[in-house]
């Protein structure tokens, strides 16, 4: 390949729903309201997986599908198709639809490693979706593009509104999206919307998040073998061996991350400051019985947990010991939940360089959207312009690496991401 890739976008296009939808204005949740800004997902289709898309025309019916699926699952989804209030309290339903692109690149996957290294050898800004100029971002709550590569692969770009979906609930989205632009006759889930149904707490709940602080992350990537994985679970099974306990893949790669990361902060941290990661626990098995149904709702249910140790406590054990620490928070869980609705302040992690937070994406399902021309090869975030949290996200990792984790990291400033790197390559 000569010179730099190129992506040439045709200009946005709204994408209405199919048909009638209901107008008006939806409030969000109580939980909906302490998260906000925009996700970034970047879905890679390897050409093997779309054999009837190599050549032009057969390139345009795939997307042509692809927009149909869209258009018609925002007639069951149709919040999505609103904007946001300027309040960022509710939805007001427009029926305006979603922002398309589509757009093409001027190289086969293969030239840009089929995006799965970094740096990436394409910047992902282009393979994102944008509103056309004057179009306030603000209100958005979900845009996509479609980007054809020269050897007939595809890359799927989604933006979307946290204050409207969480992961589960995006993931669902685009799966009604797949299935509809597949010629299904409806959603094999039906969507719910049920904000009202999750009570407000008796005084309101504290933010989950708050921001202090812009770090310089450096954007990272890391395989964790699943011989590695397993290797940490047998430890733990032997350690627990009285009480007969097993833990799972999160918990193995949660307690390697957690370790490293503190020995990579060793010169940065006395003995006993704090190190913290945070994790997004899903809560909708805890909303049963309060939302009509959960496997529909699309909101946010979701916990900040979080994991903490001395920083030399953090270095010094066991990945055993740590992976205890880790299951004890989990199942904390409903309890912290619990009283969080009820705006019980419960301890908050300061969003300071001791703290990373964690969301798990390798069980969401994005990886298993398949909008007519099979399902992603790999997935994954693009958290680049997020400077103000450190962040960690698990995904599956790309074929022949598949049972192990890859996690995304932006967690680390220069002086400290190499050493980082260094022992997170000790599971590899």
């Amino acid at each position: 390949m000569a010179g730099m890739p190129t992506v040439v976008k045709s200009p946005p296009a709204l994408i209405p729903p199919a048909g009638p939808t209901p107008g008006g204005k939806l409030p969000l949740s109580c939980i909906d309201k302490t998260v906000g800004g925009f996700v970034y997902l970047i879905q890679v289709f390897p050409p093997s997986s779309l054999p009837a898309a190599h050549d032009d025309q057969g390139a345009a019916a795939a997307v042509a599908a692809m927009r149909s699926g869209f258009a018609r699952a925002l007639v069951p989804y149709y919040p999505v198709a609103g904007r946001l209030a300027p309040s960022g309290l509710e939805v007001d339903c427009t029926g305006e639809g979603v922002w398309f692109v589509e757009a093409t690149a001027s190289c086969e996957l293969a030239d840009v490693d089929g995006l799965e290294c970094y740096p990436l050898l394409i910047p992902a800004e282009l393979l994102l979706p944008r509103p056309p100029p004057g179009e306030k971002l603000d209100g958005i709550i979900l845009m996509a593009q479609a980007t054809r590569f020269t050897c007939g692969g595809f890359v799927v770009g989604i933006t979307f509104s946290h204050a409207v979906f969480d992961g589960q609930g995006a993931s669902r989205f685009l799966a009604a999206v797949g299935e509809l632009a597949r010629g299904l006759p409806a959603p094999s889930v039906a969507p719910v919307w049920d904000r009202h149904a999750i009570p407000y707490p008796p005084r309101p709940p504290p933010p989950q998040l708050t921001i202090t602080t812009e770090f310089k992350f450096v954007t990272q990537v890391a395989d964790i073998s699943a011989a590695s994985i397993e290797r940490v679970k047998e430890e733990f099974k032997q350690a627990a061996a009285s009480t007969g306990e097993g833990c799972s893949t999160f918990d193995a790669v949660t307690a390697i991350v957690f370790k490293c990361r503190a020995l990579a902060l060793a010169a940065a941290l006395p003995d006993g400051a704090e190190v913290r990661i945070g994790f997004a626990a899903g809560t909708r098995h805890l909303l049963r019985g309060v939302l009509p149904t959960v496997d529909g709702y699309y909101g946010n249910c979701v916990y900040l947990a979080c994991v903490r140790r001395t920083n030399r406590a953090a270095r010094e054990s066991a990945l055993a010991e740590l992976v205890g620490t880790v299951r004890e928070e989990k199942e904390a869980i409903a309890a912290g939940f619990a009283d969080w609705m009820r705006g019980v302040r419960r301890y908050e992690p300061p969003l300071d360089y001791s703290t990373a937070i964690l969301s798990d994406w390798s069980r969401l399902g994005f990886d298993e959207v398949d909008y007519g021309f099979g399902v992603p090869g790999y997935i994954f975030p693009h958290n680049d312009l997020v400077n103000y949290v450190a962040t960690l996200v698990y995904v599956r990792p790309p074929a022949p690496k598949r049972g192990g984790i890859r996690v995304v990291l932006r967690c680390m400033e220069e002086p400290h991401a190499a050493m980082f790197a260094a022992e997170l390559a000790k599971f590899a």
